[in-house]
Order: C-alpha cells, then structure tokens, then sequence
C-alpha cells in the first residue's frame, strides 16, 4: 500500500516511514499540511497517517479539504488530544481512525493493516486463490502448504494482484502504490520483482503477463485471452 505520513516531528516521521517500510509499504513524508496537499495532488495514497497540531495549514483543515474534493484514501489522525469532543471532531472531519500520542508502533501497525485491507477490500483472515493462501495480518504465504518466504516489496505486490481480483493491473500502478516517489519510473523495479514472485510461488504459475497491459493473477472467473498471454 502507498502511504503518506504527515508530521512535523523529524524525528518521529522518520521512525515511523523505516518501521512501515519495512512492513511492505511504500512510504512518502510531509512536513506540513501544504506539503500534504501537494502530495495527494499528485499521488494516489491508500492511507494517511495526519498529525493533527501542523504548521502552515491545520491538519483539520488538510482533512476536510481532502474530503471536499473527494480524495479517496483511508485517513488516520495522530494526535496528542486525548478528549471525547476531539475524538467526535476528528471523525466529524472524515477521519476513518484516530490514534492518541504517544502511542505504540504495534498500535499504529494494527490500525494501518485494519485500514489497508478496506482500501484493498480484503477480508482480515487474508484470501485464497487455488493453493495459495495468504494471510495479510501475519504476513504468511502458503503454496500447496509450503510456506513461501517473500520480501516486503515482493509481499506487497502480491497483495495488490490480490486485491484487484482478476483484473490486470499496469506497471505504473504498481509502481504508484508499492514504490514511494523516489523511485525512478524507468526503473526495471516491476519487471524484477515479478520475475522473483514467480519463482517463488512455483507451478503452474499462478501471475499472467499481458502484453502492453500488466500483470493479472490466474482466475476461473476472470479469464484472459490466449493471444494477450506472455507465458
């Protein structure tokens, strides 16, 4: 997933993209609520992680104009306000969650997971595809009952081909949603990944290429051309 922290706490921002990095997310930061403005205006969050005391503009008012325009990421507000009238302000402003600082990394973890999967519309036990299972909340990929072992990146592109069901999903998107904006679009990233998450997941493979479109993961109801097919 793609997220976006917010917060003017140096410190605590970069605490916060290593730990989530790590997790398999693509991570950006702001600074402040222009700079998260900027962000989202060119970039497509899944979840944002807003600090709600921000310099330049009020992280209450980064939170409703994201609402008034529409913008559709899952929003988490980080706060040090602990009151009942704060916690009904923030989600009268369209906050989906709110967290209380301080607060514990394993806390947040479970309430950006939470979050992750409404945006990817997977249920918490994880999905199963033939053989496959994978289980979002523990991380755990199975084959056939073998275990796979995949990296945070390989991890989240999985669950991106998971999520979109079937259908075909560019390399500019996952680009978008599994890298952070550092990574250079012309990069190979995609292409060597995918190489390594089929090796992984073994025969028959289970991720089609179609040619001049992406990549799918092999679905009865969802079949694909023979002659789109890169074997």
């Amino acid at each position: 997933m793609r997220l976006l922290i917010v917060e003017d706490e140096p410190a605590l921002a970069a605490s916060l993209a290593t730990g989530l990095r790590r997790r398999g997310h693509a991570v950006d930061t702001a600074a402040d609520g222009q700079g998260a403005l900027d962000r989202a205006l060119v970039n497509d969050y899944d979840v944002i992680l807003l600090d709600r005391d921000l310099p330049v503009i009020h992280g209450d008012d980064v939170c409703r104009q994201l609402r008034s325009n529409g913008y559709p990421a899952r929003i988490l507000m980080l706060t040090a306000a602990a009151s009942l009238d704060e916690l009904v302000g923030g989600f009268d402003l369209g906050a989906d969650d709110y967290l209380t600082k301080p607060f514990r990394f394993e806390e947040l973890l479970v309430r950006v997971s939470a979050l992750s999967r409404r945006v990817a519309n997977l249920p918490a036990a994880g999905r199963r595809v033939g053989d496959l299972e994978v289980d979002s909340l523990r991380r755990v990929v199975r084959r056939a009952g073998r275990g796979v072992q995949l990296t945070s990146r390989e991890f989240a592109v999985l669950e991106l081909l998971l999520a979109a069901d079937g259908r075909v999903v560019s390399a500019e998107e996952l680009l978008e949603r599994a890298w952070d904006e550092m990574t250079n679009p012309f990069t190979a990233s995609v292409r060597v990944i995918m190489s390594r998450l089929r090796a992984k997941l073994g025969t028959p493979p289970l991720i089609t290429t179609v040619i001049g479109s992406g990549y799918c993961i092999r679905m009865d109801h969802h079949p694909v051309q023979a002659d789109q097919i890169d074997s």
